[in-house]
């Protein structure tokens, strides 16, 4: 059976200026001012479900699954099939799991992936062009791109071999040279850059070796945001560094987050670097980190016992003398939610679990209420509660801002248990 198989819809959420949702289904939520939006199902089925999707310059968002659990429910083009002896599910596969999806036209194409791209990372090349590294398997050291085209011609471009070291569940960065940084992984304590130019070798951040559970981990997908003086944020767990890509140095090391409690994956957190205004002096730099787990979390769920989700966001501006994190409570706790910048700078929160954590199966209680985070209000009115999704988007869901001011929203699997 697919993964993709109970969640193959994609759905909109409209917010005046804001709209879709996608699994293997597409939704949307409608409107917001004044009121909570509204959902719209796009697509029943697409096929796959939208593990990861990024926007295209195309109006066309490309969207995409593991390719090592079984068959999906699109067949690829032209009777073409994917023979992979390193599969460990099946080594003659002729379904596709990576489709284009057409915003405008509210139509998809599958597309061919080779190589499996499970919890791998990506980041937009200046020219457009999608850059995914890493992965699982015989995709754990591959780098895959996608050029967009104005017809139906251009498909994924694979190279298997080409990162120094395995990437499973590292982060991207596009840097202002337009090469790309990318970030940890399992048990790597390092990043490396694409293209690689003349480097032969990774290079170390102890900041990921100090910052790993032996349990949990709680470093995976480190939060990562490129900065108005050049430098990097980086934060894993409950610790962030302002980091000099150039130089390899630790600029500066901030608090901890004030709750002490972890926020990356399996913890799985979310966190945006929040609108810059040019109109000031200076441009000040703020990082929001809402939701996540508390530690602990991974192994008790596999023990069958789930606790709740993390309730708090917490706020730094990286550029005071003294930044310290303000913590703020949630209407909602939530783990493995999205979040999205909206185009008027407010924040949208969505998809995830209540209890549990991230992983297979780890989350109950889904929470399928979007809430709205207003940066510029005042503390106590920043929070607004949005229209309730029929669909639950806990693990391998995903959300994208599209070109219209929608959000599209997708993914989700395995089943969760209710």
């Amino acid at each position: 059976m697919s993964i993709a198989t109970s969640t193959f819809f994609i759905s909109l959420l409209h917010l005046f200026y804001l709209l879709p949702t996608i699994s293997s289904q597409i939704d949307h939520l409608l409107s917001y001012s004044g009121n909570q939006g509204q959902w719209h199902l796009l697509q029943s089925s697409i096929g796959i479900s939208a593990m990861h999707m990024q926007l295209l310059h195309t109006n066309k968002v490309i969207m995409f699954d593991r390719t090592d659990f079984g068959a999906s429910n699109i067949s690829l083009p032209g009777g073409q099939c994917r023979h992979d002896p390193n599969d460990t599910t099946l080594q003659l596969d002729c379904t596709a799991h990576s489709v284009l999806y057409d915003i405008g036209t509210n139509t998809f194409r599958p597309l061919t992936v080779e190589t499996d791209p499970w919890c791998s990372s990506g980041s937009v090349l200046p020219d457009g062009t999608l850059v995914q590294t890493g992965g699982y398997n015989d995709g754990d050291r591959a780098v895959r791109t996608f050029s967009p085209c104005n017809d139906d011609s251009c498909d994924w471009h694979e190279e298997p071999n080409y990162l120094l070291t395995r990437r499973w569940y590292a982060t991207n960065q596009i840097l202002p040279d337009g090469r790309v940084i990318i970030v940890g992984g399992r048990r790597q304590f390092n990043y490396e850059f694409y293209p690689r130019g003349s480097s032969s070798s990774t290079v170390w951040l102890e900041l990921l070796r100090q910052t790993i559970d032996v349990e949990d981990e709680n470093n995976l997908y480190p939060f990562l945001h490129l900065l108005p003086d050049g430098n990097l944020f980086i934060f894993a767990n409950t610790k962030s560094i302002l980091f000099s890509y150039k130089q390899n140095a630790v600029v500066r090391e901030f608090p901890g987050i004030a709750d002490k409690e972890p926020r990356n994956y399996p913890s799985t957190g979310s966190s945006v670097l929040l609108p810059l205004d040019e109109n000031r002096p200076f441009l000040e730099a703020e990082i929001v980190i809402c939701g996540g787990a508390p530690r602990g979390s991974r192994e008790l769920a596999a023990n069958g016992s789930f606790v709740d989700a993390l309730g708090t966001c917490g706020r730094i501006k990286v550029n005071e003398a003294n930044p310290n994190w303000v913590m703020e409570d949630m209407p909602i706790p939530r783990a493995m939610g999205d979040m999205l910048i909206l185009p008027n700078g407010d924040v949208l929160i969505l998809n995830g679990v209540g209890l549990g954590t991230a992983g297979w199966e780890l989350g109950r209680d889904p929470v399928t209420t979007p809430v709205i985070y207003r940066p510029s209000e005042f503390p106590e009115r920043r929070f607004k509660v949005m229209a309730e999704s029929k669909r639950p988007r806990l693990y391998h869901s995903s959300a994208v801002l599209v070109t219209d001011g929608r959000v599209l929203v997708g993914g989700s699997n395995p089943a969760y248990v209710l």
